[in-house]
């Protein structure tokens, strides 16, 4: 019981990290393609 418990409490904090993780991969990717986007409309103009 108290190894389930302690395995239980291990994938729940991977789990947080690697949500967070690909949150902030997700707004990376997000700026990235505004930071692309941007440079070529004033590339253009």
């Amino acid at each position: 019981m108290k190894k389930e418990k302690i395995d239980n409490k291990e994938q729940r904090r991977l789990d947080k990290g690697q949500v967070f993780v690909k949150i902030m991969a997700g707004i990376l990717a997000a700026l990235m393609l505004f930071s692309v986007s941007a440079s070529l409309i004033f590339a253009l103009v």
